[in-house]
């Protein structure tokens, strides 16, 4: 049954807010009512502070994270350890490292994961440039810390594949995370244990 709405901008205010990931149509009536009830000067700086994100948010040249400048915080950083680095799915992921504490080298964030079922292949992420950065920024250490599912897995192993002829040492997360789990599900010192005792990909299979 459709709800009735007293007023057209109503409704297609909520119809905006039921658009986001988590957000029920009950949710986001709540949600608007909330704004309405806010000084015009607040619900003008809620919004604009979004157009903005979206207007000049831009992606970190060298690891694809978010960032404010064309080189993240993280990847301009002189004390971090520039040689290793720890492969991704995404910003959350980066987040979700950092977290820890435990980790203090630089972030390659692929945009995804290699699903056929989704129509996503590897030419569609962030792979190339991460080949590319293993020779020109003399890399010693690369992690795999993506997703322990079968997605996750493929993508694992077709980068190994990519890096091989590199030499460079390649390791694998611990699996202190269940399989099946994504990185922003697990908790920060299940996670950091997972980093510190990472492992050589080649003996993860066996």
């Amino acid at each position: 049954m459709n709800q009735l709405y007293s007023s057209i901008l109503l409704e297609n205010a909520v119809n905006e807010f039921a658009k986001l990931p988590g957000i029920g149509r009950k949710t986001a009536l709540r949600l608007v009512l909330h704004l309405l009830k806010q000084s015009e000067d607040e619900v003008e700086l809620f919004g604009t502070t979004f157009i903005r994100l979206r207007k000049e948010i831009v992606y970190c040249k060298v690891c694809h994270n978010i960032s404010d400048t064309e080189v993240c915080h993280i990847c301009s950083n002189p004390s971090r350890d520039a040689q290793t680095i720890c492969v991704v799915e995404n910003i959350k992921d980066v987040m979700s490292v950092e977290n820890t504490r435990q980790y203090k080298g630089l972030y390659h964030v692929l945009g995804g994961i290699i699903s056929p079922m989704d129509g996503v292949g590897p030419c569609d992420l962030e792979i190339e440039s991460l080949v590319k950065r293993v020779p020109d920024e003399e890399i010693k250490e690369v992690i795999l810390a993506l997703s322990t599912t079968m997605e996750g897995d493929t993508t694992n192993f077709y980068i190994f594949r990519k890096l091989s002829p590199t030499n460079v040492k390649i390791t694998i997360i611990a699996r202190g995370i269940a399989i099946g789990d994504e990185l922003e599900y697990a908790d920060e010192v299940t996670l950091g244990r997972s980093i510190v005792n990472r492992v050589e990909f080649t003996n993860s299979f066996k």
